[in-house]
């Protein structure tokens, strides 16, 4: 597992990249048990931004992804499982997703700003993400 701390140094709280989120939802054996279980212990510090449901609308609509029901209802179900505190997408998120020296994925862009505005450590396996130096982040 990676770690790399922000400014203020310890672990938690966590913002789920949507990938992470989805794995983890679904039980998947694509998320490292190591990482799994620090979510796990992380439970009531786990946070989530509205563009991960918008993202994972959008892989589901494009077959990508693959859910027993609607992206309403599987939203809806993974959120009463595992409670995650919302990430609010901001002016402030807005700006600085335009401010990043970053690619040009605007969920990715408007992920890394959530985690830097908000003060913390973007969980994701994206090495596009994990590569960037300025940004605190876990992964496996």
């Amino acid at each position: 597992m990676s770690y790399r701390a922000g400014a203020r140094g310890s672990r938690a709280p966590f913002l789920l990249d949507t990938h992470i989120w989805f794995w983890h939802a679904i039980g998947s054996k694509r998320l490292h048990r190591r990482l799994r279980n620090t979510l796990d212990d992380a439970a009531d510090e786990l946070w989530l931004s509205p563009v991960s449901i918008w993202e994972l609308g959008l892989l589901y609509q494009r077959g990508r992804v693959q859910m027993d029901r609607g992206p309403r209802a599987w939203v809806a179900e993974a959120l009463a499982q595992i409670p995650l505190h919302d990430a609010s997408l901001t002016r402030e998120v807005a700006l600085v997703s335009d401010e990043l020296a970053l690619h040009g994925d605007p969920a990715d862009r408007f992920l890394a700003a959530t985690a830097l505005v908000h003060r913390l450590t973007l969980v994701t396996v994206d090495e596009r993400l994990t590569s960037a130096s300025w940004l605190p982040t876990l992964s496996d």
